[in-house]
């Protein structure tokens, strides 16, 4: 790891609060280059942020460099049922949907701190708090040239499935892996 990751300090909250504007300023600098978009606007992202932050299970973790923000990851518990499986085609396995599976809504972390192992640690730490048998993320295929998908690939996820959230949101890939 380099100098810049052992600097990181995580920071794990079940309510977005007081952070709601460290998460929406990292946001902001992470999709820059998307902004212009109606799905990847901030004041989309704020909207949505605010509807998970006020869904039940909700959980936090934001990682903090010198007391700036650098990257946050966020989600909360799916049931059988929920809006994610209906809109994930094909049908997820029922061995995926029979129990309570935690979703990673977002992932962020800023470009100076890419590279450097955050993402993952925030993921991992994220992961520690949860007791669901599943983990469950969406990713843009085309992210990265394909390099994000692959890095999920790489923390162990598989592909599921395909979602779009909304209208205005590209096709996602929906991974699934073992929560441990």
């Amino acid at each position: 790891m380099t100098s810049a990751a052992s600097t990181i300090e995580l920071r794990t909250f079940t309510e977005l609060g007081p952070v709601r504007g460290d998460v929406v300023d990292v946001y902001a600098e992470v999709r820059a280059p998307l902004l212009h978009l109606p799905n990847y606007a901030v004041t989309a992202f704020g909207e949505r942020l605010d509807r998970h932050g006020a869904e039940p299970w909700f959980t936090l973790v934001l990682a903090y460099a010198d007391g700036h923000p650098v990257g946050y990851t966020y989600g909360n518990r799916i049931e059988r049922g929920d809006r994610y499986w209906q809109r994930t085609t094909p049908e997820p396995a029922q061995d995926y949907t029979k129990h309570a599976t935690v979703a990673l809504k977002e992932i962020g972390v800023r470009d100076a701190w890419r590279g450097t192992g955050t993402a993952r640690r925030m993921h991992d730490a994220f992961l520690a708090t949860r007791d669901e048998p599943y983990a469950t993320l969406m990713v843009n295929p085309a992210a990265g040239d394909g390099k994000v998908h692959r890095l999920y690939q790489s923390w162990g996820y598989q592909d599921l499935g395909q979602s779009q959230p909304s209208p205005a949101s590209p096709v996602l890939t929906v991974m699934i892996r073992a929560a441990r």
